[in-house]
C-alpha cells in the first residue's frame, strides 16, 4: 500500500490519505475497481454509503454490458455496501435510467429487489431535478434522477435539522386560537422533502471538471449532513473526482471511495489539497435556483444566499 500524509492541513489538522483502506486514514482514494476497495473494509464500518454507479449507457469509463449482466454487476457490489454499513447506517443509491433506442428502463426500478430482498428498508425515493441536459426529440427531455435511500434497521442517524431550507414565507403566523399572533413555521427552515432541486454540473457550473457525469458536492452534503455524524465513515465505491470525500471531509468525515480512471482520482486529490487551501470553487449548500420576485421586493431575499442565480439569466445555475 502506498500510504500518503499530505502536508495541507484543515482547519489545523493533517489529511491522512491512503489508496488502500485504513481505519487511521482520513480518507481513501484507490485507483482500481469499487469490489477491490469494498473487499478491503472491514463489517460494519460505513455510516453512509453513497454512490452513483455507472447508467451503462456507454459512458468513457463504462463497457456498455447486457442489461441482465449489468444488474449481476450492481448486485455484488451491493452486497459488499451492506456488509460494510453499520447497523444503524445508510446506504444511497443514486440513478437514472438506462436508454436504449430512446426507451428508457428506470434504473431504481430494476435495483431496488437487491436491497429489499436483503432486509433493507427504503425510507425515500428522493427525486433530484435539475434544469440542464440532453434535448430529446423523440420524448420529453428527462429533467430528474433519483436517490434510493435505504437503513439497514429501524434505528438510524437523521439530522434534519441539519438539513432545513428556507420557509417559503418565514413570517407567517397562526391568525386565531391560543398561539395566535405567534409565528407557525419552524424557527430553522422547512423539511427540504424528498424532491431535491439542485443544480447538475454542467459546463459553467463551479465545479466542473472532465468528467461527464459528476456528483455536485452540495447534493452529497446534504445526505452526509443529514444521515451522518463527525468522525464517521462515507464510503462511495464509485467516487469519480472526489465529490463525496469532499463534502464528507469538508464536514469532518473521513471519506474512503474507488474509480477505475487514474485521472479521476488525481482529479480528486488536487481537488482536496484545493478545499484545505480555502481555493475549491463550490456551489453554497442551499443556494437556490430561483428568489420568487416578491421576496426580493420585500427584501426578504436576505433569507437565501445573496448571489442569485435566477437574476444571471442562462448563465445562472
Amino acid at each position: 500500500m502506498m500510504e500518503r500524509v499530505l502536508s495541507w492541513e484543515l482547519r489545523g489538522r493533517k489529511l491522512r490519505i491512503a489508496d488502500s483502506f485504513e481505519l487511521y486514514a482520513d480518507v481513501v482514494l484507490h485507483h482500481g475497481d469499487a469490489l477491490e476497495l469494498l473487499k478491503q473494509i472491514p463489517d460494519g464500518v460505513a455510516r453512509l454509503v453513497v454512490t452513483s454507479p455507472p447508467y451503462n449507457i456507454g459512458k468513457p469509463y463504462e463497457k456498455k454490458i447486457d442489461l441482465e449482466e449489468y444488474v449481476k454487476q450492481q448486485e455484488a457490489v451491493i452486497e459488499e455496501a451492506i456488509r460494510i454499513t453499520r447497523s444503524d447506517g445508510s446506504i444511497c443509491w443514486q440513478v437514472g435510467n438506462y436508454v436504449e433506442n430512446s426507451a428508457i428502463t428506470p434504473l431504481d426500478i430494476l435495483l431496488y429487489p437487491i436491497f429489499a430482498k436483503r432486509g433493507l428498508k427504503l425510507r425515500n425515493r428522493i427525486v433530484w431535478h435539475f434544469g440542464h441536459g440532453l434535448h430529446a426529440t423523440k420524448r420529453f427531455s428527462g429533467r430528474y434522477e433519483v436517490i434510493l435511500w435505504f437503513t439497514k434497521t429501524d434505528k438510524y442517524i437523521f439530522n434534519l435539522d441539519a438539513v432545513r431550507i428556507p420557509q417559503k414565507y418565514p413570517y407567517k403566523k397562526h391568525f386565531k386560537g391560543p398561539r395566535k399572533g405567534e409565528l407557525s413555521c419552524h424557527p430553522l427552515g422547512k423539511n427540504p422533502t424528498d424532491v431535491w432541486e439542485i443544480p447538475n454540473v454542467k459546463s459553467n457550473h463551479p465545479e466542473k471538471t472532465i468528467h461527464p457525469c459528476q456528483f455536485p458536492v452540495e447534493l452529497i452534503e446534504r445526505l452526509v449532513l443529514a444521515l451522518t455524524e463527525p468522525g464517521d465513515w462515507v464510503v462511495d465505491p464509485f467516487i469519480g473526482v472526489g465529490s463525496t470525500a469532499i463534502a464528507a471531509v469538508k464536514h469532518d468525515r473521513k471519506a474512503a471511495g474507488a474509480d477505475i480512471e487514474r485521472q479521476y482520482v488525481d482529479i480528486a486529490m488536487e481537488r482536496l489539497e484545493l478545499l484545505t487551501k480555502g481555493e475549491l470553487k463550490l456551489r453554497p449548500m442551499g443556494r437556490p435556483v430561483y428568489v420568487p420576485p416578491h421576496l426580493r421586493a420585500s427584501g426578504m431575499d436576505s433569507l437565501f444566499d445573496h448571489a442569485v442565480e435566477g437574476e444571471q439569466g442562462e448563465k445562472g445555475l
